[in-house]
């Protein structure tokens, strides 16, 4: 394991109240389903030697400044942070690579990659 540790933020787009609950999405068919786990458990399996903490799902939040906290994130961000998962590895590259393969990524998301500054003392 690589003494280097990247944080990777999952994003997505964020869509309008309107917009969002006027498309209605149908669940996969168990079929779907199976192959969706089937990627990512390949996807994982690959990468288990670099994937730290599978991080998880980001909820509700607040923004806290010197002299306030308020809620957030806000609706009029294009992008909110969804979700987390901290990767080892020796290079950069590599830590882009276990991002940009794992089956979490779809059109409208993206994963800032970035590396976590270790402190000595």
């Amino acid at each position: 394991m690589s003494n280097k540790q990247y944080l990777c933020i999952m994003r997505y787009q964020s869509k309008p109240e309107a917009q969002s609950s006027d498309q209605t999405k149908s669940a996969p068919s168990p079929a779907q389903m199976e192959e969706m786990y089937a990627k990512f458990n390949a996807w994982k399996e690959k990468f288990k030697d670099n994937i730290v903490d599978m991080g998880g799902k980001l909820g509700d939040g607040k923004v806290v400044k010197i002299d306030a906290v308020s809620d957030g994130p806000f609706s009029e961000i294009n992008e909110i942070a969804g979700g987390y998962m901290i990767v080892s590895a020796d290079s950069m590259e590599l830590a882009v690579q276990v991002a940009q393969e794992s089956p979490g990524i779809y059109p409208g998301s993206s994963v800032e990659v970035r590396e976590i500054q270790q402190h000595n003392g």
